[in-house]
This record gives structure tokens, sequence and C-alpha cells, in this order.
């Protein structure tokens, strides 16, 4: 592959990015109509979501065409898409259609050099999703887990505690997350982070917080039921405990991102000094302080600083209360830092942490994509220049520490 073709072509199209990503569906459906009921039915919204992750892993891969872990990550994604029923022939026609894409779009600026490029890229891409895809098959893992929810605990009007029992063990590390779907929308998936270390009775708790037009944390906050059979897909994510017991560790967890973040204090032993700032946007929503509670008494070396907006204030007052406690605590260099909660709180922390003194690479945390409704992409290319829209994307494995 000719990295300097590929980045140089793909900056052409990406000016078009809108464009391109909905003459690839197009493309890809009209030539392939049995694909189209692989995708979200009647569900626009999550098909917009699905055009921004295409072009959004697309960026990643042209980010990383040189970094010695994309084979694993392009591997584990392989894996991952299992749970969407791909087979080996559809890596072909979405090859075709992205080709097929790129040349409409990048017009006169489109080459031969430039498509022999993206054919060898793409194949290569193919083939390590294809050996992942094999791999978990050769070794006996399903495309997903059925999980049957045996318990239910509603915390007011838009936020549940699912306990889910997989019908197979589902073999994961503590920090971790799953993709989850409902029988109801089969093409619709989400990440959500288990709350728990592998129990001896198989079981797993989800949190779920329902967004505003979220369609799947809607099915599963009002929805859902005990007795009801949930899918989940192959456990992901970096968020697992890596500092040495000699080494404290500091913890930041907003709103359900207090799921990893409890799933790793429950692998602290007793002497392990630690820190935890729990953050919630209005005291209603701090839910499990009981559990906190527990935690606390059985480890006695952690302090737990709870932190909301002040009564009457918006809720962004959190971040802001959050970033002053940091600021007002010492022993920054000795801590590894683990960050979990929304993208916005997660990137606003990382930026903060290395003024503070933790080194960049002892900052942890899972790129996980919002979970809201997607921005708007501008639809000119000129806007798109003028007001490009952060990528997000949806990586199986996590990424390594923050770099």
């Amino acid at each position: 592959m000719d990295p300097e073709i590929l980045r140089s072509s793909f900056a052409v199209v990406e000016r078009r990015a809108e464009f391109a990503v909905k003459y690839f569906y197009s493309h890809l459906f009209r030539h392939n109509p049995e694909l189209r009921a692989l995708f979200p039915a009647d569900l626009p919204q999550d098909m917009e979501r699905q055009r921004d992750r295409l072009f959004a892993a697309l960026t990643f891969v042209m980010d990383g065409l040189e970094d010695p872990d994309l084979p694993r990550y392009l591997r584990d994604l392989g894996r991952d898409h299992r749970k969407y029923l791909t087979q080996p022939e559809h890596y072909a026609a979405v090859g075709a259609s992205l080709i097929a894409a790129f040349a409409f779009v990048a017009g006169s600026a489109w080459s031969a050099e430039a498509e022999k490029a993206w054919a060898e890229a793409y194949g290569s891409i193919a083939q390590l999703m294809l050996q992942g895809a094999g791999e978990a098959q050769h070794h006996g893992e399903p495309p997903w887990w059925d999980a049957e929810v045996i318990s239910r605990t509603r915390h007011g009007d838009d936020l549940v505690v699912l306990t889910l029992r997989p019908q197979q063990r589902l073999t994961y590390s503590p920090g971790q997350y799953v993709s989850v779907s409902v029988p109801h929308l089969p093409c619709v998936w989400r990440p959500y982070s288990l709350a728990n270390a592998p129990r001896a009775d198989r079981t797993v708790d989800l949190h779920i917080s329902r967004v505003e037009d979220g369609t799947l944390s809607t099915a599963l906050v009002r929805r859902t039921h005990v007795g009801d059979v949930l899918r989940l897909g192959a456990p992901g994510g970096g968020l697992t405990l890596r500092t040495p017991a000699d080494r404290p560790l500091t913890l930041i967890a907003a709103g359900t991102g207090w799921a990893p973040v409890k799933a790793l204090l429950e692998q602290l032993d007793p002497a392990h000094e630690a820190r935890l700032f729990l953050v919630a946007r209005d005291i209603a929503y701090l839910y499990d302080r009981p559990a906190v509670e527990r935690l606390r008494a059985g480890l006695p070396k952690l302090a737990v600083t709870f932190i909301t907006p002040a009564p009457g204030r918006p809720k962004a007052q959190a971040t802001e209360r959050l970033l002053t406690a940091l600021g007002n605590r010492a022993g920054w260099t000795r801590h590894d830092v683990y960050v979990a909660g929304p993208p916005d709180l997660v990137e606003e922390v990382g930026e903060t942490l290395p003024s503070l003194g933790t080194p960049a690479d002892r900052v942890f945390h899972d790129p996980l994509p919002p979970t809201g409704e997607s921005r708007p992409r501008p639809v000119g290319a000129a806007e798109w220049l003028l007001d490009r829209p952060p990528a997000t994307w949806h990586n199986p494995t996590g990424r390594a520490p923050r770099a």
C-alpha cells in the first residue's frame, strides 16, 4: 500500500464526505439489495449514525496506516462484525461500492494509481477482518450471547440497572463493555459497560441511561422486563486495571460511567491507595451510593468525592466543579488515572490531567461514541471545511493509553 496516495485521495473525498457516504450506500443497496436487511429498517436516525461510523472508521484507518496495532484493531473489528451476520462475500460488495463512491466523488482527482492503491488497501483490510472473524469462530465464540433479564432496578424515569444471565459464559475483563441489541431492533447495537467482574453464576449488570431520542436506550429503560432476552456482542475495550499494587490510582466516573469504574474497584486489594471522583448532573443521579459505601468499607485507603452542580445551577457546573476538585488534589505524578463518562467530559479531563502532572501515557479511557442524537453533518464542501464534525467510532478493542 502507498500511504501517500491513500491519504491524498482520501483528503479529496473527505471534503464531500456526506455525499460520498450517501453514494456508497445507494450503490451498495442498488447492486446488492439483499444487504439492506442487515441495516436498520425505518430508522433514518440510526442510518445517519451508520454513515458517520463508516467514514469515521475510514478516518481512523487513514490516521493509523503505519500503526503496528492497526492489524489487531482490524482483526477485532472483524470478530465484532459477526454480530451483524456479515459473510465473506459481503466484504467484496462493500469494497466495490466504496471504491465506486470514492471514484465518483473525487472526479478528475481520481487516478488509476489511486484506484489500485485503494483496491490493495481494502483487500488487506478485508483479509485481516476475515482473519479475526475466522479465529473467533475457530475458538467457539458465538456471534453474540443471548442473555436473559433476571432483575431490573429503576432509578427515576431515565435510568435502569439490568442484571443479565448469558446462556453461555461471557469471558471478559472488568472494565470492558459489550454492545447490546434487543429482539425487536435486531440491527441496532449500542455499547454499554459491564458493572461487575465475572460472577460464578455468569450474571452481569448493565447501567443504562435513557438518551433523548435514543431508540435503543429508550427500549432498554422503558420497555425491557424480567424474562426478556437481549443480545450481547463480544466484549471489548481497554479500560481494564493495569496499575501495580504499589502505585496509587485515581478513578473518575460521570453518569453511567460509574459502571466500568465500579467493576475496576471490585478488583482492588484493600491495601491499594485510591481516590474516586463520582460526578452526576444532579444529586438525584447519584443512584448507586449504597454500592459506593460498601466498596469504601472494604477499601480502607479509598477516598471518595461526590460532585454535583449547586442546587438550581446547570448540569455543566458539575464538570467545572470536577476540574476544580482535581486541581486541588496533589500527587498526580504518582497516579494512574481511569476516566469513564460522557465523551465531552472524558476529553476535557484528559486535556487537564497532564497540566496537573499526570503522565499522558497513564491516563486510561475508552473512546466510545456519543450516545445522543448525532450532530447533523454540513451538506456542502465549504461548510464541511469550515465546521468539520469530530469523528466518532466504535472500537471493539479500545485503544492504548491516551497518547
